[in-house]
């Protein structure tokens, strides 16, 4: 049997950043993105929760903070599956049954 979490327990891996890492080294956005080498459009989109992490992000979060890039991409899929969850009854599929 799966253990199902709530919804809650998914956090959007932009604000567990911002308030684990970019607040308390007291980096702006903008400083932030320059350390990492990615646009200040691209940084403030996943802090604010409007952009998924990619994979690129995720080890350029692991190079600069020592973050693992797998724990990241972990809570994004978390997220992603949670935000799915919300309306998955209006998701209509067919079921597939084993051919004999």
């Amino acid at each position: 049997m799966a253990i199902k979490l709530h919804a809650s327990f998914a956090v959007h891996p932009g604000a567990w950043l911002r308030m684990e890492f970019i607040a308390p080294y007291g980096l702006s956005v903008t400083v932030a993105a320059e350390k990492l080498g990615v646009t200040r459009q691209a940084m403030s989109n996943l802090l604010n929760g409007k952009a998924g992490l990619s994979a690129e992000m995720a080890i350029r979060f692991e190079k600069a903070f020592g973050v693992r890039a797998d724990t990241l991409l972990r809570m994004q899929a978390a997220h992603d599956l949670a935000e799915a969850r919300m309306h998955e009854n209006s998701i209509k599929v067919k079921r597939v049954a084993m051919a004999a």
